[in-house]
């Protein structure tokens, strides 16, 4: 993976049996799949310590985030140059996304400053050099990117808002969402022809790779 460390010179510890990637993952992750494993148990011991992932979660870590956020890089072809992720979290989906694409500079966008702290020591953890965590809320940052991501921030035409004030214009948006992302996005539509989104449609990610498919909804800034 051109641009970083080795996952020899991150020293990582053993992931938790809870961590274990599923078959599959392989897959999804490539030569990446250390990182993740490595992502993986931060999240399951420091991202539950913290309170940026329930307890519950752990066991489904893989399944529902990890490989749920990865089939996102299916969507961006051409790779493009950058990328921000919106109330980024604890990471997901633009700390997986940066695993995964090396060559593109990542912009991880969080408003909370003990969650820009967690994030900042998984970027120095993984040694992922093409990470930027970036305090702030997507309507003050002064950032213009090629693609939007974000993942439980808020409803569509809230976060389209939010998305096309840090998109470069033609840039793509790209928004996890879950069941009833085509009534969400039915409701977003006349906040969408405001903002001069294009092209909104709601499109499956990941088809053969996980089940279920990662649903998103995808639009272009004007």
């Amino acid at each position: 993976m051109s641009g970083h460390r080795t996952i020899g010179e991150v020293n990582p510890r053993p992931a938790a049996p809870q961590g274990k990637p599923p078959p599959g993952a392989a897959a999804v992750f490539g030569s990446a799949l250390p990182y993740a494993e490595l992502f993986a148990h931060i999240l399951a011991t420091d991202g539950v310590a913290q309170g940026l992932i329930g307890p519950r979660e752990v066991p489904r870590l893989w399944d529902r985030h990890l490989l749920n956020c990865a089939v996102l890089a299916d969507l961006m072809d051409p790779r493009p140059p950058t990328l921000v992720d919106i109330g980024s979290g604890a990471g997901l989906p633009g700390m997986v996304l940066a695993m995964l694409l090396p060559d593109v500079q990542v912009i991880l966008l969080e408003p909370m400053e003990r969650r820009c702290r967690f994030l900042a020591g998984c970027r120095a953890a993984l040694g992922l050099r093409n990470v930027t965590v970036l305090r702030g809320r997507a309507e003050d940052a002064a950032v213009r990117a090629d693609v939007a991501t974000a993942r439980a921030v808020a409803p569509l035409h809230r976060l389209a808002e939010l998305a096309v004030a840090v998109t470069r214009p033609g840039g793509m948006v790209l928004a996890i969402k879950g069941s009833s992302a085509g009534e969400e996005l039915k409701r977003a539509r006349p906040v969408l022809r405001r903002l001069g989104a294009r092209n909104a449609e709601v499109v499956r990610a990941g088809h053969g790779k996980v089940v279920p498919a990662t649903t998103v909804v995808r639009f272009f800034a004007r």
